[in-house]
């Protein structure tokens, strides 16, 4: 069964960074592409970036282009992300998911629980 475990949120002040993780089991993890995601409060789900499962390609949302860095550690099962130049606009839950390189969410098969950020002003 695959499992999918964010970790590294917190609270961190505008302009400040902070590196989520993604460490995922029951997977071959180096055959799928995965993504991250986030969700401020309301029912969207928004896209922020994907990698590929050999970790050569990547692609970012506009929002993010330039202040994040999505990669992957294959032999540790891991996925990272590196946010620097935070806002308060970047507050929300994040969440990794495998199984797809798409930025729709209904393309993934697997998703963590979610790890909250939140910026302050």
């Amino acid at each position: 069964q695959v499992h999918l475990v964010e970790s590294g949120g917190g609270l961190v002040q505008a302009g400040g960074s902070l590196r989520l993780s993604c460490a995922a089991s029951g997977v071959t993890f180096s055959s799928y592409p995965m993504g991250w995601f986030r969700q401020a409060p309301g029912p969207e789900r928004e896209f922020v970036a994907v990698i590929s499962g050999s970790g050569s390609n990547t692609y970012y949302a506009d929002s993010v282009k330039g202040r994040f860095t999505i990669s992957r550690a294959n032999a540790r099962n891991t996925m990272y992300l590196q946010m620097n130049s935070l806002t308060p606009e970047d507050t929300a839950i994040y969440y990794c998911a495998a199984g797809s390189g798409s930025t729709y969410t209904g393309t993934y098969n697997y998703w963590g629980q979610g790890t909250q950020v939140t910026v302050s002003s």
